[in-house]
């Protein structure tokens, strides 16, 4: 939000690229619940769920609307899937929902509903979540995984914004690209088989807004962006069901 990485550079151009949706789900990494659960507060506030970081921070609110009716049909579609789901009426935007949200429609104007991960479930869980609330998309809604591609904090201290890739987060972050662009769902779901993948995520909460997001309807992933922050954060961006780097 504040240093002009290539990530942010990228989400600030994103919203006019994808135009103006009806509403946005965004599955974020910062809301963890033991089943899944979507927010319908009418006016969501903004969470400022993180510490000793720059006031300015702490600052910015993002006033987006809720969409209640939205949620309620999230839940009614997890549920026709054999998925039981909660709904929130109180739950705000942690700054996993308003962050990239605050650079792609930064007056605020288009609704949103969060959807919490589960760490304790599987990757495969994580999809059936996906495929699920794949149909949303026909609607003019834009469902959004906000997390990360690879994310071991433990390693932060030292790291400049600019610092290269350690090199366990840039083999995983290139394993990921490959099991998405060739739509392989099995090596997805089955992902901490993978080479690199429980050092590049100590704990999974960041990797699964992207399976909440990914191989729907089996369609392959387009990769539009590979760039790192602070060696240790792969802030790969992906587009599903027919969406274009263009």
């Amino acid at each position: 939000m504040l240093d002009g990485s290539p990530a942010s550079r990228f989400l600030s151009g994103l919203g006019a690229a994808l135009g103006r949706p009806r509403a946005v789900v965004v599955a974020s990494a910062h809301w963890a619940t033991h089943r899944p659960a979507v927010s319908a507060a009418a006016w969501p506030e903004t969470i400022h769920d993180f510490g000793n970081f720059d006031d300015r921070l702490f600052a910015m609110r993002y006033a987006a609307p809720g969409a209640p009716a939205l949620a309620a049909d999230v839940a009614r579609r997890l549920a026709a899937a054999g998925i039981a789901c909660d709904v929130d009426p109180a739950r705000g935007l942690d700054h996993g929902a308003w962050t990239p949200l605050m650079l792609m429609y930064p007056d605020a104007g288009v609704p949103v509903v969060s959807l919490s991960v589960q760490p304790r479930a599987d990757a495969a869980h994580h999809v059936a979540v996906g495929r699920a609330l794949a149909s949303l998309a026909a609607g003019d809604v834009l469902v959004l995984g906000s997390g990360s591609a690879t994310h071991d904090l433990r390693r932060f201290r030292g790291q400049g914004i600019d610092s290269p890739p350690v090199e366990d987060a840039r083999r995983f972050s290139a394993w990921l690209r490959h099991a998405a662009e060739a739509g392989d769902e099995a090596a997805i779901s089955a992902v901490w088989d993978a080479p690199d993948a429980v050092s590049s995520h100590p704990t999974p909460e960041h990797l699964y807004p992207f399976h909440s997001r990914s191989v729907q309807g089996r369609a392959r992933a387009s990769c539009f962006t590979t760039p790192f922050a602070y060696g240790i954060l792969a802030l790969d961006a992906y587009g599903f069901g027919g969406a274009s780097p263009a």
